[in-house]
């Protein structure tokens, strides 16, 4: 299990190895917007260490104890 905390919220759960991030938010109650679902629009970006990855296609990776997420808004979606 890896603890996996969404900011700004401070939301922190647990979640698999290889679960989606966009499924680890939802079971947490957050939404984050989606568009195409194969990462190619980005609609669903969010940090992990500073680095933007699609939450529809990132999976949480192994070898972690805890992952932050940084959750942002982009007003184009």
């Amino acid at each position: 299990m890896v603890s996996v905390q969404f900011l700004p919220d401070n939301i922190t759960t647990q979640a698999e190895v290889g679960e989606l991030i966009l499924d680890v938010a939802e079971r947490c109650g957050i939404t984050i917007s989606t568009g195409c679902m194969m990462g190619s629009c980005h609609a669903c970006e969010v940090e992990i260490d500073d680095d933007p990855i699609c939450a529809c296609i990132t999976a949480v990776p192994n070898g972690r104890s805890h992952l932050t997420i940084n959750l942002y808004s982009d007003p184009t979606w």
